[in-house]
């Protein structure tokens, strides 16, 4: 424990500000929006929501939630990147014959990035009913 309250590991500081940075909020985050101007700011939060759907989905996963299987109809380069690892707009069709495709924007491992016809998996998302986030191709990593 600090002079001045809780200690925090230099990661959670780092993710606090990278928060604020994307949310606009407090002085870190107001000087980006300030520096940047519109539009960039808007690709930059576009960056922040892939990489934390990034780490909703891992944890999805370790708590057991349910996937499903999809085939890759097509994938294209959004020329962003998150830690060298690519940012695609992803279009997928579900296994079951009723679902309509679906459109993602998501990161990707620069390794194991999908191509047309691959099977990938989507888990529900908590935060939007009705929507999906990629899961990965389910090999082990």
């Amino acid at each position: 424990m600090g002079i001045f309250g809780k200690r925090r590991s230099r990661e959670e500081r780092a993710a606090e500000i990278a928060g604020k940075v994307a949310d606009g909020k407090g002085f870190y985050g107001r000087m980006t929006r300030a520096a940047l101007g519109g539009e960039d700011f808007a690709r930059l939060q576009q960056t922040m929501d892939a990489y934390n759907s990034g780490i909703n989905v891992q944890q999805l996963l370790a708590t057991g939630a349910p996937t499903v299987s999809a085939v890759v109809v097509s994938i294209s380069d959004t020329g962003k990147l998150v830690n060298f690892d690519p940012i695609v707009d992803l279009v997928v069709q579900p296994s079951s014959a009723v679902a309509d495709r679906i459109a993602l924007q998501t990161i990707v491992s620069k390794l194991r990035i999908p191509r047309t016809g691959d099977q990938v998996l989507l888990i529900a998302d908590p935060t939007r009913p009705g929507g999906y986030l990629y899961a990965g191709d389910g090999t082990a990593r």
